[in-house]
């Protein structure tokens, strides 16, 4: 079983959060942003050997592990925190991988190229930022870097906006949701793929079930088109209703198991013992190294 989309923060990361005095910062474990409650971490979600031994039990082969955009990290300016995570993540042990961010202030895409090389899986975009065809447009050398080396982008929510005395599920369930249905849609009418013809890339949460609303777009005047085989979306935090729904639309083959662990977990998606390995296995193979690359023998599902 492959996970495409799970977090876990390294030592270094953690002591860096919790040296800074504005946010995000870490005051013991508690978490606190810009725009949302402060969160109580569970320090057992980030303890890294009963994270590995979690996976092992699942039957994980590889849990491919991001930072946590909507902190905002990628629009800090703060060096040392982006360094930590990458310092820690590459020592991740198995079967842990990672995928590199990026300071938007200032790209270094030497740098990511560098980390792409020394074994980090891909890139990492905050949806936020990819609202609008131009935000997309913006990003182009970043998207170039990762077409030329054969690796995919992962779009995750980003930075929520700030709604007072909202509760805690407010963010996840409708900002993080509304981001990525923008970037998917941002994505679409950018022309994405005739800029990027070979580029993967995956939408956290199954794109906010963007794809669900193509007979809204047709009959506004839209197309979606025929099936991207290089757009994937995880399945994190939905189920059989929503996956049954965005499959029905893009085909069983672009959806990739991901859990948005330690914030969710395996689910059930009902959708029959020869789908449900594809999605865990075969699908997330495909979107992390590419079509044609030998598929492993399939773990426990």
């Amino acid at each position: 079983m492959i996970d495409v989309h799970q977090h876990l923060w390294p030592a270094e990361f953690v002591d860096r959060l919790r040296a800074r005095s504005e946010p995000p910062y870490l005051d013991g474990w508690t978490l606190h942003t810009a725009t949302e409650a402060p969160y109580d971490v569970d320090p057992a979600a980030h303890a890294v050997d009963k994270r590995v031994a979690l996976e092992q039990d699942t039957g994980t082969t590889l849990a491919v592990a991001s930072l946590s955009s909507p902190l905002g990290i990628e629009h800090l300016g703060d060096a040392a925190l982006l360094d930590a995570w990458h310092a820690g993540a590459a020592e991740f042990p198995a079967p842990f991988k990672a995928w590199a961010a990026v300071n938007l202030l200032e790209p270094d895409l030497d740098g990511l190229d560098s980390l792409l090389h020394k074994g980090f899986l891909g890139v990492q975009l905050p949806a936020h930022v990819l609202g609008t065809p131009t935000e997309w447009a913006e990003q182009s050398e970043l998207l170039a870097v990762a077409e030329r080396l054969n690796k995919p982008i992962l779009v995750h929510p980003g930075v929520a906006g700030a709604v007072g005395e909202a509760p805690g599920w407010w963010a996840p369930v409708v900002d993080y949701t509304s981001q990525l249905q923008a970037a998917w849609w941002s994505w679409h009418a950018f022309g994405g793929r005739r800029s990027y013809p070979k580029l993967r890339l995956c939408f956290a949460a199954a794109a906010g079930l963007a794809p669900v609303h193509h007979e809204r777009l047709a009959a506004r005047g839209g197309r979606l088109g025929t099936i991207d085989p290089n757009l994937y979306v995880d399945t994190s935090s939905y189920g059989p209703q929503g996956i049954d729904a965005v499959a029905r639309v893009l085909g069983i083959d672009q959806v990739v198991h991901g859990t948005d662990r330690p914030y969710a977990g395996v689910a059930e998606l009902r959708q029959g013992d020869a789908a449900t390995a594809v999605i865990r296995h075969d699908n997330p193979h495909r979107l992390l190294f590419g079509a044609g690359t030998p598929t492993p023998e399939r773990g426990v599902q």
